[in-house]
């Protein structure tokens, strides 16, 4: 009996750092869009959550006593995996300047098909029900991407918010296909992108010739940063983890569907941002697409998704 209690408890934790892991990452554009209206760059606001979330994850690690080294060969691969993790957020961040912060965010959870159509390139081959999820991404991408009302959708925002979620891809592709890295640790992993991807967004902000510090005024906008790290990085990081271990990668990706949701939220309650029907049609359709991938029966299946 008490074995099943623990069980159920466990679950039970797996679910809500679920939920929190899709909130908190969900978060971005709440301590983001704040710091680029305070007139803080971009370069300098990825800068400093990188570096500060490498600090928290490395004194994490040591904590733990987790082992920072790699092997040589390991290293090249784990350089290209920070310049696509830091692609990712450049693209994110740059197309909040074009398009709805919800909007932007609903079109990174579109990885998952991205990766699908990676891996046919791969020739690893997708079952009908992850096409036919293709196919229903599709159109609601459609819906998203045409204006409506006094609703301003522009072409380069949606483009850039597509790369971010092609450069995530990328990310998660080599992470779980390669077997250069497959005996190095998800923390390890992890902070060597951070670090690849201060250094990089440190050596951009140099070659744009501003400083480091610009915008930066008050006690606020130092808030922000650190909130910027921890939130929609750190706990969504370690949430993550929990619930992965808790109830597994499946059902926490479902979980996932938290995060456009928690940015459209946030976008219309604290930015103004108009949320119009064939908007809410479309991200309806990308969400329900993209959970009917991941959930789907796998009996019998000889293709690999």
């Amino acid at each position: 009996m008490k074995t099943i209690i623990n069980r159920d408890k466990k679950r039970l934790l797996g679910y809500i750092a679920g939920i929190l892991a899709g909130v908190s990452y969900g978060t971005n554009p709440l301590f983001g869009k704040v710091l680029m209206e305070s007139g803080v760059p971009i370069m300098a606001m990825l800068f400093f959550r990188y570096a500060f979330a490498a600090v928290i994850l490395a004194v994490l690690m040591m904590f733990r006593k987790e082992s920072f080294l790699v092997k040589r060969r390991e290293v090249g691969l784990l350089i290209l995996l920070g310049i696509f993790f830091a692609g990712s957020s450049i693209t994110l961040f740059c197309s909040y300047e074009f398009i709805p912060s919800g909007l932007a965010t609903t079109l990174i959870y579109l990885y998952p098909v991205i990766v699908a159509l990676i891996m046919v390139f791969l020739r690893i081959y997708p079952s009908w029900q992850t096409w036919l999820a293709i196919s229903a991404t599709f159109g609601g991408i459609l819906l998203l991407s045409s204006p409506s009302g006094d609703v301003q959708i522009r072409v380069p925002g949606v483009l850039l918010a597509i790369g971010s979620a092609l450069c995530y891809s990328f990310y998660l592709v080599i992470v779980n296909r390669s077997k250069r890295i497959r005996n190095v640790s998800e923390h390890t992993i992890t902070l060597y992108s951070l670090v690849t991807g201060a250094i990089l967004f440190a050596t951009i902000r140099h070659a744009q010739g501003g400083s480091m510090l610009e915008g930066i005024d008050t006690l606020g906008d130092w808030g922000n940063l650190i909130g910027l790290a921890i939130i929609p990085t750190m706990v969504s990081m370690l949430t993550i983890a929990i619930s992965s271990r808790y109830i597994g990668p499946t059902k926490t990706a479902v979980l996932g569907v938290f995060e456009p949701l928690t940015a459209i939220l946030i976008g219309t309650l604290l930015f103004g941002e108009t949320l119009t029907a064939k908007m809410a049609l479309g991200i309806a359709i990308c969400v329900a697409a993209v959970v009917f991938m991941i959930i789907k029966p796998r009996k019998k299946q000889k293709p690999v998704d």
